[in-house]
């Protein structure tokens, strides 16, 4: 398996994240650690979370993916053979959000110490501060990285213009840099990225590690009518994509899955690899046959025909 780098850090991934959001919420911790030793003996490396997961769930305050990957690593001693991804700066109380110097500096701390890690490999940006200088934002990731608690810096939900501003910020004042970019971004979800953010990454040479690669589940083919939303706790965020432009697209995957003897959760996951920027798209499983599906993209390498027939299928109406 080929190892992509994760934008100019010097950090090389293998081509598949596990997202950890779904560590204690429809996961629980033993699960948990059976599949995340399942993904390191894949061959795979990058373990994407955030001090916000799962905050969501009513009685969980954020942390708790956080807390699940740190029990994970101190067990399995398995620290030094993977990738470590975590984000600061949504929201984990009143006072406790956004980028400044002072907040970045506490948040990153309490990730650590969950963590149970002397370090984070990429600590990203969660959500752009509008209210705070990018200059402050970035001193304080180059303190971070400077200490040696932090090795790369990457951001998360920006748009084109902030995330341009942020690196030419970077460039004049001589700080770190954002070496990826988290957008929302797959198959049926393309024009935003595609027309705002991805000229601004290949420019730049930023990775792109993209969050609901198989939009929330449904590129997998699992939902396919409303009668099918009832299937997971996350069936409701899929209602959207039931559209004459995602069955096709669904069509499609399910058609190059079968001339290619794979499945369509993997064809989507190789689509956007095939793409010019992306470096590991994001992926949650919930079990070892989910996560063997997505394990296989390590294997697969879309040849043209595929690529051109997803292209057509999943163009704006």
């Amino acid at each position: 398996m080929i190892k992509r780098p994760l934008g100019g850090s010097g950090i090389q991934v293998a081509p598949l994240a596990f997202g950890g959001n779904v560590f204690g919420w429809t996961v629980d911790e033993p699960t948990s650690f059976t599949l995340l030793d399942a993904f390191v003996a894949g061959g795979f490396d990058l373990i994407d979370t955030a001090d916000i997961y799962s905050r969501w769930v009513p009685g969980h305050v954020g942390g708790e993916s956080e807390t699940i990957i740190g029990r994970w690593l101190k067990q399995s001693g398995k620290r030094s053979q993977v990738v470590l991804a975590t984000k600061c700066g949504s929201e984990m109380g009143p006072q406790d959000k956004g980028l400044s110097a002072a907040y970045i500096v506490r948040a990153v701390e309490l990730s650590l110490t969950r963590l149970q890690t002397d370090r984070i490999d990429l600590y990203q940006a969660h959500v752009d501060d509008l209210q705070t200088p990018q200059e402050e934002t970035l001193a304080a990731f180059d303190s971070l990285i400077r200490s040696g608690k932090v090795r790369a810096i990457g951001a998360s939900n920006f748009s084109g213009a902030r995330l341009a501003s942020s690196l030419e910020t970077s460039r004049a004042q001589g700080l770190a840099r954002y070496q990826t970019l988290q957008p929302h971004y797959n198959l049926y979800e393309r024009a935003e990225f595609e027309r705002d953010l991805e000229p601004v990454c290949r420019a730049s040479g930023v990775g792109v590690i993209p969050y609901f690669s198989l939009a929330k589940g449904f590129l997998t083919g699992k939902y396919r009518s409303e009668a099918d939303l009832a299937k997971s706790v996350r069936g409701s965020g899929v209602k959207g994509y039931l559209d004459p432009r995602g069955f096709r697209i669904l069509a499609a995957l399910d058609a190059q899955a079968k001339r290619l003897q794979s499945r369509p959760a993997t064809v989507a996951l190789a689509w956007l690899l095939s793409r010019p920027t992306v470096t590991a798209p994001i992926a949650s499983a919930t079990s070892l046959p989910q996560l063997d599906q997505l394990l296989r993209v390590g294997r697969l390498e879309l040849d043209r025909v595929a690529i051109e027939e997803l292209d057509a299928a999943s163009g704006a109406d």
